[in-house]
């Protein structure tokens, strides 16, 4: 399953076979598609990601993150859509900061790269069997 941020991209779990030595692991790890307007990532270079076909991709739930913070639904879109808009233009006039999600990661530009980087608790609460196979893969 995958959630949708309108205007920034979409975050899924994908699960990745990987050849060992001597068996074959199968792992879920974190992935992020950017979705932004391409006019503001002139000269930026940001890996292309492919979220699987048959991945359920569910819109951002507005009313739940309202839940977490006792803000109503409408609010939370609207800051929501004020802070994507915030950080395009601020791609677009090279300002390049950090975008840090809660118990995500970090989305950030680095010498015109821009790329989602996972915590490693993240991965770890996706992926408990073969923990240290996913966290080489991220």
């Amino acid at each position: 399953q995958g959630v949708l941020v309108p205007g920034l991209g979409t975050f899924a779990v994908v699960h990745e076979q990987i050849n060992g030595t001597e068996e074959v692991y199968t792992v879920r790890r974190p992935v992020f598609q950017l979705d932004m307007d391409m006019s503001c990532l002139r000269e930026l270079v940001f890996p292309s990601v492919m979220i699987p076909g048959g991945t359920e991709i569910m819109p951002l739930d507005y009313w739940w993150l309202s839940q977490t913070n006792s803000l109503p639904p409408d609010m939370v879109k609207s800051c929501v859509e004020e802070t994507i808009l915030l950080y395009s233009f601020q791609l677009r006039t090279r300002q390049c900061p950090a975008f840090a999600f809660k118990n995500i990661g970090i989305l950030s530009c680095q010498d015109n790269v821009l790329c989602m980087h996972f915590y490693c608790s993240c991965i770890a609460e996706l992926e408990s069997q073969d923990l240290w196979v996913a966290l080489l893969l991220s």
